[in-house]
C-alpha cells in the first residue's frame, strides 16, 4: 500500500475510534461553524428522502439538520458515506 493510502487508512481507523467515543492521541477535531445542509442537498438536486437515503440517515434526521434543530456529526456521516463507498476519499481527493 502507498504512504498516502496508509495515512488515509490510519485516519479512518482514528475516525472510527473517535466515533465510538474512544480517546485518540493527538486528535484535533475541526468542526465547521455552520453547515447549510439544505444548500448542500439542493446542489445535488435530490429530494429530502432521496438525499437522506444517499447519505445513510433518516429523512427525519435530515429535516432536523435542515431546520437547525440538530447538527450533523462529522464522523458519523463520514462513516455512513464510507460504508456505501469505501473509495469515496480517493475518488474525491485523488490518489
Amino acid at each position: 500500500m502507498s504512504k498516502a493510502a496508509d495515512r488515509i487508512m490510519q485516519g479512518l481507523r482514528e475516525a472510527a475510534a473517535h466515533a465510538r467515543g474512544e480517546k485518540v492521541p493527538g486528535l484535533r477535531l475541526h468542526i465547521p461553524r455552520a453547515v447549510d445542509v439544505s444548500a448542500v442537498r439542493r446542489r445535488t438536486g435530490l429530494s429530502q428522502v432521496a438525499f437522506s437515503q444517499q447519505i445513510g440517515v433518516s429523512p427525519g434526521t435530515l429535516r432536523n439538520w435542515e431546520q437547525g434543530r440538530r447538527a450533523p456529526e462529522g464522523p458519523a456521516v463520514l462513516l455512513a458515506l464510507l460504508s456505501r463507498n469505501p473509495r469515496i476519499v480517493e475518488e474525491l481527493l485523488g490518489k
